[in-house]
């Protein structure tokens, strides 16, 4: 990636007063039955497994029996008000079969697997640490990509849904032999996820960091690839942290588009995102508004880091209207501005 990697601890950033007005305002707010903290008080972990029984980096982690029935029930909650609006009846249904927590990473986030015993289906959610940039990046991501995302905030805690698909680096690594057809799909889905990333400032799009959804189709498949971690959301002052082509993790299928697109085509699919996002923003203009009035005032970096993406951003697109920015927060919505003209 150029010699750039991101922090190796990236600081958390409180909720502030705005954002929790935005967040209340719009039902994300949420009092939750456990908070993250107390899901710490495991007593006990062993490695969680892959099905070819190589390490997956996360513990299944086990809580003393008298506590266990207390905090099920804590949990199949959440999961209720995060999938049915707080319906009850549907936990007479539901039971957790596994709390996993993952030790590799900035968040660490608790992943609860949740099964309804009438059919044996299972669903997963996600407990972390409530951080504003991820926050943001959770609703920029709902604003303005072709996603919804459902999430839920309790002052020091985040809920998240989990996202499906097939991990980045094992689409890349099992799934890109395919027909000239879906290559050419896969090549124009990634530059047009590029795009999404690079015009709100999304940065850290690492193989590992998105998930690719495959739906059939008449005359082969559709592919859309979705970020499924939004820490970095405006933090770096890199640049090309925000562009997902420059990881050498994404070679791959970077490699594809250079093999089966003329730079006219990719520039053609970038436009047609461009003009997709300024369709979202208009039909979302009273919310993005919103949005962006309590981002543009939150501190979401350090000062260095606003210095340097501002100066990279000016001198990219040769404008300068990044100058007069002093928060991240300004820094996307003039990105966002200059990317739709």
């Amino acid at each position: 990636m150029q010699g750039n990697v991101p922090s190796k601890k990236k600081k958390a950033f409180p909720v502030g007063g705005d954002l929790r007005h935005y967040l209340r305002a719009h039902n994300r707010i949420a009092q939750l039955p456990v908070q993250y903290e107390d899901l710490l008080r495991y007593d006990s972990a062993i490695p969680l497994l892959d099905l070819e029984g190589e390490d997956t980096l996360w513990e299944t982690v086990f809580y003393p029996e008298s506590e266990r029935q207390e905090l099920d029930r804590a949990l199949t909650t959440i999961y209720a008000l995060l999938k049915t609006d707080g319906d009850i009846g549907v936990l007479e249904h539901l039971t957790v079969a596994r709390v996993d927590y993952c030790t590799f990473g900035n968040s660490k986030p608790f992943r609860v697997r949740i099964i309804n015993r009438l059919n044996d289906n299972y669903d997963h959610f996600y407990v972390k640490r409530a951080d504003a940039n991820r926050i943001y990046g959770l609703e920029l991501e709902n604003l303005l990509s072709p996603n919804s995302v459902m999430y839920l905030v309790d002052e020091p805690t985040l809920i998240e849904e989990h996202i499906a698909g097939i991990p980045g680096d094992v689409f890349m690594e099992k799934h890109l032999d395919d027909t000239t057809f879906n290559q050419i799909r896969i090549a124009k889905e990634f530059v047009k996820f590029n795009e999404r990333c690079f015009v709100r400032l999304l940065g850290d799009m690492r193989a590992y960091n998105f998930v690719v959804d495959v739906t059939p189709d008449i005359e082969g498949s559709q592919f859309r690839m979705r970020a499924i971690d939004f820490d970095q959301q405006s933090y770096e002052g890199w640049k090309s942290f925000y562009l997902p082509q420059y990881f050498k993790e994404n070679n791959p299928v970077i490699f594809l588009g250079i093999r089966h697109m003329e730079p006219s085509t990719v520039r053609q699919y970038q436009l047609e995102e461009r003009s997709l996002i300024a369709g979202r923003v208009k039909a979302e203009r009273s919310s993005f508004n919103e949005l962006m009035a309590a981002m543009v005032k939150d501190e979401l970096s350090s000062p260095e880091k606003v210095r340097q993406l501002k100066k990279e951003l000016a001198y990219h697109h040769k404008s300068d209207l990044f100058d007069h920015c002093r928060t991240m927060g300004e820094i996307v919505l003039t990105n966002i501005k200059m990317l739709m003209q």
